[in-house]
């Protein structure tokens, strides 16, 4: 493998039902800062169908170049069509870096090519910086969080990647950026074709998606159960927010899956998030550590979330909630909020 050969920093942009999902914004504004940093190209890999339209709205958000591959065959995601059609690309356009969004699609899809390409991959990257000789450095938790890694692929391209939701800031908007928009034509072996699509069934859960939340009530252990939560969910009304909870609560039945912030939930970013009897173990701070502002409450003073909190308040949580939602509650009204 002759590695000069390969450059510029390439995102795959994921799509859902013509839908350019957040996460790809995201890889956009981080690829900026690495190819800046290497003095080449930010480049979208945007498979689909029906969606060329759309390749030029990626330019506000980093890119400097979209190749789109718009196919019938690519409408809804299935493993093998978008795995032949952006192997194919990859194989076509030589990129230094690959990153994908660490999500149920990234996450089926960055393995497969990976071992097409006999490169390799790091999973669930929390940081991705350039180092010496122009290498791509991924850092990742190791050992259950118990320490990060820092992993280089040296002899191998591209250098892959996935990232979780939450992780990467966009970059801000920019519309006067302009950009280059070119076609792909894969060259699709049909007779690989083993899975049919045959219907998206939805399940509507009434919420938003707690990666989306500018305001988060977060529950842990010292919550205790649902009554619990109830009291979460007044001050979350009040102040306009969403309840979320770390992985104690989940794995206990109280709460689901899809509000579990942390290593093995989701990564969280609000302007707010307020951690109500969560003790602060490494693999939640990984999901909500990056948060803009972080209160904290538990009765142990020596709790490791204090460590990250902006303001903490030592007590019970079932004391403090419902008194701290009726002060915010009589405060809003007053000023007439």
């Amino acid at each position: 493998m002759n590695i000069a050969e390969y450059k510029d920093v390439y995102v795959f942009v994921e799509q859902r039902e013509g839908e350019i999902q957040s996460v790809a914004l995201e890889l956009l504004g981080k690829a900026r800062v690495l190819a800046d940093a290497l003095g080449e190209k930010v480049v979208g890999l945007f498979p689909g169908y029906k969606i060329a339209d759309k390749a030029k709205d990626l330019f506000a958000w980093g890119a400097d170049k979209v190749v789109v591959i718009d196919k019938p065959e690519l409408k809804d995601y299935l493993t093998e069509q978008y795995s032949q059609a952006l192997y194919q690309a990859i194989e076509k356009y030589k990129p230094s870096v690959f990153i994908l969004g660490a999500t149920t699609i990234g996450r089926d899809l960055g393995p497969r090519l990976s071992a097409r390409l006999a490169t390799g991959l790091t999973a669930d990257c929390t940081g991705l910086d350039i180092v010496e000789d122009r290498q791509l450095m991924m850092t990742r938790p190791a050992f259950g969080g118990n320490l990060m890694a820092n992993i280089l692929c040296p002899d191998h391209r591209p250098q892959m990647s996935t990232v979780r939701p939450g992780v990467m800031q966009k970059m801000e908007k920019d519309t006067s950026r302009k950009g280059e928009v070119e076609s792909f034509d894969p060259n699709f072996d049909k007779s690989k074709f083993k899975v049919k699509f045959v219907k998206a069934v939805k399940e509507n859960k009434g919420q938003i998606d707690i990666t989306e939340a500018k305001i988060l009530v977060s529950g842990g252990r010292g919550v205790g159960n649902k009554e619990g939560f109830a009291k979460l969910q007044k001050l979350a009304n009040v102040i306009g927010g969403e309840v979320s909870s770390s992985r104690a609560m989940v794995d206990a039945g109280v709460m689901s899956h899809d509000v579990q912030v942390g290593q093995t939930g989701k990564t969280v970013r609000p302007n707010l998030y307020m951690a109500c009897g969560i003790s602060g173990a490494i693999q939640h701070l990984a999901g909500m550590e990056e948060s803009d502002y972080i209160i904290a409450i538990n009765k142990d003073k020596f709790a490791p979330i204090f460590g990250v909190a902006d303001v903490g308040i030592v007590g019970d949580v079932h004391k403090i909630v419902p008194l701290l939602t009726e002060k915010l509650a009589k405060s809003l009204k007053e000023s007439g909020k």
